[in-house]
């Protein structure tokens, strides 16, 4: 236990007063079928990462609440909400006008954005992330969530004209795919989990909703405004832990959708639950080992400075994270100088401080994860460069910035979700791409350089490997308009403003022969209002 981790950890007394929690939330609701309904069961105590220190000198994790440990009563029982609000897709929410739900997720948008400063928190002292971190996670949900209402506007309107082809006469809308069985991960809980949860709404279905088991109790503040804005059984919580209440709503054959930010080998498992595989959209962000190729001719202080916020922001816990660093022999030294300098000058402390840039970690259990994953490369001949690397006191851990990392060793492969920073060397080009094309992993990657023929020539077959190469600059998931998707087990679907509304809906048609009478019956049908989905209309 480091003694100057030790001491970071204030005393329950020494937390500013404006950063507390003004009493443990011990949540016992839940949104089922329109009614929140009480919970009188099991609960789980809900641990803080953040530790305080106690009179004899220890720490431990501070008790910020509870939430619900429900079972499989309760997950047939949202289900069966869900079900019922889609009823074989002549539900009230799917067969509203699109113009009916924006305005249902503009009024829950701004029940939302009350509890701004309770979310907030909660994000920052059940996960750890830095308050300035969590409000920003925070208001670019809420942009997110305008940037889809615009794109659903847009998407609503090109749909709003009838096709003529070959002698027939058609309109062609996208339309819900039926219930959706939504979970996302800890590590950005609130914007990642809405990055699906919010497109399967807005394009008519209904939803379970389980969240992460980091980053639970956060979702309270929002429960009353999942009830009011939307009507009884689109959006349903679940409090089970997965492993009892998913397989179990997956094998039920009653869910049409799977959206899950997780791992490969989770949603591998879940996807075989249902008995028609065929049946089942799948919408995944998995796992990804993201790398940067550092050129010769790069420019150092840049790639310095892009790889330190690639790899640590948020402990480096992002699946968009930088987390093998590929850097040209000859300038490994300076790089592995520099880098080690610049994670040396990174702020620790608590999530609360200004300027805070590692925090702790969710609990001990990852850190435990970090220190076998250091010492596995240390007995195969890596060697931590920086000073005070990989030291830890409970759930603070210090960045270790480790070297020569080889093929055999965790780091090499296996994603490791925290503030391990794994370089390798290479001196032929071909290395580096070749970690990149056998790598079970295709999410994206960066390159540094300064040589346009060089880039170029590196640009063609890495696009066939990994969806997005970042040029001198970190890998991430912005702007939410750019596609945000990933090949081999890194993920299955597209996700943006626009590709995620398309990922949660299929297109649908009305065609008739474009006869006199056909023209005439179809006028009536828009002029008259008689079709929610056949009609002309258009939405500022």
């Amino acid at each position: 236990m480091d003694p100057t981790l030790q001491a970071l950890f204030p005393g329950a007394d020494r937390i500013p007063e404006a950063h507390r929690l003004p009493a443990p939330i011990h949540q016992r609701e839940s949104v089922v079928g329109g009614e929140l309904v009480p919970w009188r069961g099991e609960c789980r105590t809900v641990l803080s990462p953040v530790c305080v220190r106690q009179a004899d000198g220890r720490v431990a994790q501070l008790e910020i609440g509870s939430v619900p440990v429900m079972g499989v009563e309760e997950s047939d029982q949202a289900l069966a909400a869900a079900v019922r609000a889609w009823d074989h897709g002549r539900g009230e929410w799917p067969t509203m006008s699109t113009a009916q739900r924006i305005a249902c997720m503009q009024d829950f948008v701004r029940r939302m954005a009350a509890q701004r400063d309770t979310v907030v928190r909660l994000i920052m002292w059940e996960i750890g992330k830095s308050l300035a971190d969590s409000r920003k996670e925070f208001d670019r949900t809420l942009e997110y969530i305008e940037a889809t209402l615009a794109a659903l506007k847009n998407l609503d309107n090109d749909s709003s004209r009838f096709a003529q082809a070959e002698g027939f006469i058609g309109q062609i809308r996208r339309t819900p795919l039926g219930v959706v069985l939504c979970m996302g991960p800890y590590n950005y809980p609130l914007n990642e989990t809405f990055a699906t949860l919010i497109p399967a709404l807005l394009m008519g279905n209904t939803v379970v909703f389980k969240p992460p088991q980091y980053g639970t109790l956060l979702f309270a503040p929002l429960l009353e405004a999942f009830r009011s804005a939307f009507p009884p059984g689109v959006v349903n919580t679940l409090y089970a832990p997965g492993a009892v209440a998913v397989p179990r709503l997956l094998a039920s054959g009653q869910v049409n959708v799977l959206a899950l930010i997780g791992s490969s080998k989770v949603a591998d498992h879940l996807k075989k639950q249902h008995p028609r595989s065929h049946r089942l959209r799948a919408v995944l962000g998995l796992d990804a080992k993201n790398a940067a190729i550092v050129l010769p001719d790069a420019d150092l202080d840049l790639a310095v400075r892009e790889c330190v916020a690639g790899a640590l922001s948020f402990n480096g816990q992002r699946c968009t994270a930088l987390k093998m660093l590929l850097v040209h022999r000859s300038i490994v030294q300076p790089f592995l100088q520099r880098l080690s300098a610049a994670i040396d000058a990174l702020k620790i402390g608590m999530p609360w401080e200004d300027g805070v840039q590692i925090t702790p970690l969710p609990g001990p259990h990852r850190t435990a994860y970090m220190d076998e994953a250091l010492r596995d490369a240390r007995d195969k001949g890596a060697r931590v460069i920086n000073a005070g690397g990989g030291e830890s006191c409970a759930t603070l851990y210090r960045p270790a910035l480790v070297y020569p990392v080889r093929e055999g060793m965790k780091l090499y492969r296996e994603e490791q979700f925290g503030p391990l920073v794994p370089v390798a060397d290479f001196e032929d080009i071909e290395e580096a791409l070749q970690y990149v094309v056998t790598s079970e992993h295709g999410q994206q990657v960066s390159l540094f350089g300064s040589d346009p023929a060089r880039l170029g020539a590196l640009i063609d077959p890495l696009v066939n490997q990994v969806c997005r190469v970042n040029l001198n600059s970190q890998c991430q998931r912005g702007p939410d308009v750019f596609p945000f998707a990933g090949r081999k087990d890194s993920a299955e679907g597209t996700l943006s403003v626009s590709d995620a509304l398309r990922a949660f809906s299929i297109r649908s048609m009305v065609a008739a022969r474009q006869t006199e009478a056909n023209k005439q019956l179809l006028n009536a049908i828009v002029e008259e209002h008689h079709s929610r989905f056949v009609h002309t209309g258009f939405i500022f």
